[in-house]
């Protein structure tokens, strides 16, 4: 299972950091993604990670491109 940070991307609609639709960063251990929506389907809990934020799980993620979507699930 990977570690996940999700965060609000409030620099959404500039430059390199998607439309104003992509409201959600998330980081798949190192790699940064950029989406409109996203589904948690396993425990998660909140932590501060640096001077941000975050809620946090463990699981597998999905990508649906056509809809901008990263769904987490356990398996």
């Amino acid at each position: 299972m990977n570690e996940y940070k999700i965060r609000y991307n409030q620099t959404r609609g500039e430059p390199n950091r998607g439309t104003v639709d992509h409201v959600w960063r998330v980081f798949e251990n190192d790699k940064e993604y950029l989406v409109k929506n996203i589904k948690i389907n396993v425990p998660c809990f909140g932590a501060q990670t640096g001077m941000d934020y975050s809620i946090c799980c463990n699981g597998i993620m999905s990508v649906d491109r056509a809809t901008s979507t990263i769904t987490i699930n356990n398996e």
